[in-house]
């Protein structure tokens, strides 16, 4: 079995740190947010709401570019090396 080493713990626990300040700050800015009163000071430190759907939508659309992009590219090497063993 694979040992994770420290380096990959390290970089794993990041992300996951990543992940729930991440989570956390979405969390407070959709729905804490609208309670409070647009005056207080706590509303500096977040977007528009607008920004709260147009951001996962584009973070959507780019991975599922990405996603498509990698699928292409697989499917082209995998037809070019049987072209290649079928010409040998």
């Amino acid at each position: 079995m694979f040992q994770a080493t420290a380096t990959d713990q390290l970089v794993g626990y990041g992300l996951v740190a990543f992940s729930l300040v991440l989570f956390a700050y979405y969390t407070i800015w959709i729905i804490a947010l609208p309670f409070i009163e647009s005056e207080h000071p706590i509303h500096t430190f977040f977007l528009p709401r607008e920004y709260s759907v147009i951001i996962p939508v584009v973070a959507g659309l780019l991975l599922l570019l990405f996603v498509g992009e990698s699928r292409l590219y697989t499917l082209r090497l995998c037809i070019s090396q049987m072209l290649e063993k079928e010409l040998s």
